[in-house]
């Protein structure tokens, strides 16, 4: 090509490129309108990628073929120029970014996206709100981590924010996670559960403290997630079977279970005594304005150990454990502690054995719940025979 060439081209009544026999990956397109602009077309990961360098009449031929060459030369590199363009153009702002990213796969994807969005805004954006996010480096990551005393607070934070620029390179808008090779805290698993002499401590004070305290005993008695105990719905109770859809219901404000595996569980006979009621709809512990008591139960639980003066802080989800702990302690096996508290096994038993062991799940949480009874209020019991 020479500028002659190009400026005496005649558009045609389709578009079409004129390839340059001296910068390779340069091409003129030409606009049925007339309209013609410089290309640079290169090949990244086997797939071809179109450059706009500008118009043709704006750059010229010479700063045409010196722009391409550069494009080629960062190709050579490693890097894809188109993408880091679309990147630079849709990024705006890490709160603009995070904001989309709640908004277009969070809320829909993500059962936890609140807990998310809480950290996000409460140590994030007070950081890097203004930033754009391609410029925030792998420096500014440890420097925000560096500020958070508790470990583990620090490791959801940095979850939180990979979580976004992972999203954000699937969608173009940035190419690299500055999250990466970050190392996060090592943390101990927790391994707290309720001793026998703590159960009747813990039993009177979650007499005391209203509806949250209630749904405590419940989960102590059940031994699911907390998040499911506070959102338990009545129509989901038939028969005092207690059915949890695996994925979301938004009518009725259930998150799904954890796992997205649908369960069914027993409700033994004191937890079927503390939510008789005749009604049959609406969550079990409603708190203010009919909600679900989610954020109340772990307050509670604090403002419960600080009344005992129990230094090791319980949280709800030790409830849990405590009761799969107990399960198995009296002899019922870990395979079944693993039935009822929904946790996934996988492997081929799972395709083949539909055996739905109703009989023996009834017979464990009934047990389960009168030896938690028996502690917690100081009766002897008998009655609690392991299933054979």
């Amino acid at each position: 090509m020479t500028e002659l060439f190009v400026t005496k081209l005649k558009p045609e009544a389709e578009r079409f490129q004129v390839w340059d026999r001296k910068q390779a990956g340069l091409a003129l397109s030409c606009e049925p309108t007339g309209f013609k602009a410089y290309k640079c077309v290169y090949s990244f990961h086997s797939r071809p990628r179109w450059y706009d360098l500008g118009k043709a009449s704006a750059i010229g031929l010479a700063n045409a073929r010196k722009l391409a060459r550069d494009i080629q030369y960062r190709v050579a590199q490693g890097q894809d120029p188109q993408a880091e363009r679309k990147a630079q153009r849709m990024a705006g702002t890490f709160e603009e970014l995070a904001q989309r990213y709640r908004d277009e796969w969070a809320i829909k994807r993500n059962k936890s996206w609140k807990q998310a969005r809480t950290l996000v805004e409460r140590y994030v954006l007070p950081r890097w709100a203004k930033l754009k996010p391609d410029q925030i480096t792998r420096s500014d990551v440890k420097a925000l981590l560096a500020t958070i005393d508790a470990p583990v607070l620090a490791n959801q934070v940095l979850a939180s924010a990979s979580a976004i620029f992972t999203w954000a390179i699937r969608q173009e808008v940035v190419t690299s996670n500055p999250c990466k090779l970050v190392d996060r805290n090592k943390v101990a698993s927790r391994e707290r559960v309720l001793s026998d002499s703590e159960l009747p401590l813990f039993w009177s004070a979650f007499g005391k403290a209203g509806t949250a305290g209630t749904a405590l005993k419940v989960l102590l008695l059940c031994g699911q997630r907390p998040g499911e105990i506070s959102c338990m719905r009545r129509e989901h109770i038939e028969d005092f079977w207690w059915t949890m859809p695996g994925e979301p219901v938004e009518a009725l404000k259930w998150p799904g279970t954890k796992n997205g595996a649908t369960h069914r569980v027993w409700l033994p006979k004191p937890v079927q005594e503390l939510i008789a009621t005749d009604s049959k709809t609406g969550f079990v512990f409603a708190g203010r304005r009919g909600k679900a008591t989610n954020k109340a139960l772990d307050s509670t639980m604090r403002a419960i150990c600080d009344e005992l003066g129990i230094a090791d802080t319980v949280r709800p989800h030790d409830l849990r454990r405590t009761h799969g702990t107990k399960i198995t302690a009296l002899g019922f096996g870990r395979d079944a502690m693993n039935r009822i508290q929904n946790h996934r096994e996988g492997g081929i038993a799972d395709v083949y054995d539909r055996h739905r062991y109703e009989g023996e799940t009834k017979h464990v949480m009934e047990s389960v719940a009168s030896a938690i009874i028996a502690l917690a209020e100081g009766k002897q019991s008998s009655n609690v025979v392991a299933f054979r």
